[in-house]
């Protein structure tokens, strides 16, 4: 398990471009015959991802290790060749062929110290803190990471101590780079479905609320317009009312009467005249 975690951590966290100072162009691996070529740096390439395995360079691309071929030749091949790395200047371990520098050619190794021997990341910094920023995390694995690699040079590959075999190694380094993404895209879509369930829930709440709100504003205006025509209802009423008793009043008088008299109606109901006129016989 712990080899596990370091080949998952190591293969893809700690991968970075070689770009010459000089130049400003970055280390490429050739998958086909193992030169080296300086191009334009491309993150997104494999053929230009190196890492710290120990003391050895190793390309991502093609899984070979930077190596000194002869008195002056650099190219990639097994991983048998360890770099002393200091101030940001690369040099074989055990070996005086001087420094890797940039040519026109590619890289060699020459003895020149300026900034055509001068590697760093995109970042500009040395990959020298690189280095030692992989060694540093080896730390957390001391007792997996004491011998993992043994290197068989007679046969030309490499096998772990615990019977893992290169080819399947690669596989499961290829397989945590990729990280599959398929529990992460299920997260988010279950996450998507309860939104969407708490959206249509809040909208049903806010329809009912404003149903409610409109049934209580009709209720309301329906029984203010009752009590105004109940009101109107009883004024006319009572304005019937007063207009019926005057007829009543005024019929208790007599119809037979004359212009000129002055009638009196009794308290006993009787009405008489109160000046009696006499008839023209008796005058």
């Amino acid at each position: 398990m712990a080899t596990l975690i370091h080949c998952f951590f190591f293969a893809d966290a700690e991968a970075f471009l070689m770009k010459n100072a000089k130049v400003n162009l970055c280390l490429q691996a050739s998958p086909t015959n193992g030169n080296l070529l300086l191009q334009d740096c491309n993150p997104e390439s494999d053929f230009q991802d190196w890492a710290w395995q120990g003391d050895s360079l190793m390309n991502q691309g093609t899984r070979s290790c930077l190596s000194a071929v002869g008195a002056d030749r650099v190219q990639t091949g097994l991983c048998g060749t360890g770099w002393d790395c200091s101030d940001s200047l690369l040099s074989p371990l055990g070996s005086s062929q001087g420094y890797l520098v940039a040519n026109r050619k590619g890289v060699a190794l020459n003895n020149v110290r300026g900034l055509k021997a001068q590697w760093q990341d995109v970042a500009d910094r040395s990959v020298c803190e690189e280095k030692a920023v992989e060694e540093e995390q080896e730390m957390f694995f001391p007792a997996a990471l004491a011998s993992t690699h043994v290197y068989n040079y007679a046969a030309g590959n490499v096998t772990l101590m615990l019977g893992i075999s290169q080819e399947e190694l690669e596989e499961l380094l290829w397989f945590f780079r990729r990280e599959d993404p398929s529990m992460w895209d299920y997260s988010m879509l279950a996450l998507s479905f309860v939104a969407m369930i708490l959206g249509l829930l809040l909208l049903a709440i806010n329809v009912a609320r404003n149903r409610k709100r409109k049934i209580h504003m009709y209720r309301e205006a329906a029984q203010s317009a009752q009590q105004a025509e109940l009101q109107a209802k009883q004024a006319l009423m009572t304005m019937q009312e007063d207009s019926s008793a005057e007829p009543q009043k005024l019929e208790a008088v007599p119809q037979d009467e004359r212009s000129g008299e002055v009638m009196v109606q009794w308290k006993d109901g009787t009405v008489t005249s109160l000046y009696t006129e006499r008839s023209e016989e008796a005058v």
